[in-house]
């Protein structure tokens, strides 16, 4: 079955699996989620991510993170949808719980969370919040 939404998926995924307090999650492998990956692992919400097969197609084990039995993301939803884009500039970056959660951001320069945005002064998609 075909996926509409990757980055929608992905986030269900690891919004699932922290719920059922697995220690990882396996996903399909795409660029678009390992750069999203290597976003939340510098801010610190997952220990990590490593490809592994998923039958005949490449998939991502992402190891979840968790402290004192709570898991580090609260939070984790899609911003810009499929049928609904939402951009935004460098200066009109949304701030997620005053500064203490993350936005993750598409930009020309790559997938960065909103202060790595604000810092290098570029906009672009905004993908995800998470806290």
């Amino acid at each position: 079955m075909a996926v509409t939404d990757p980055l929608g998926d992905l986030l269900t995924r690891i919004r699932n699996g922290q719920r059922a307090k697995k220690d990882s999650v396996l996903t399909p492998a795409s660029k678009l989620r390992a750069r999203v990956l290597d976003v939340l692992q510098r801010e610190g919400y997952i220990r990590g991510y490593s490809d592994e097969q998923m039958g005949p197609v490449p998939g991502i084990r992402i190891e979840l993170k968790y402290f004192e039995g709570q898991p580090a993301i609260k939070h984790v939803a899609r911003v810009s949808k499929p049928g609904r884009r939402i951009y935004s500039g460098s200066q009109d970056l949304p701030r997620v719980r005053n500064g203490l959660g993350i936005t993750i951001v598409s930009t020309p320069r790559g997938v960065l969370s909103d202060a790595e945005a604000r810092e290098q002064n570029v906009g672009g998609e905004v993908l995800a919040e998470v806290f």
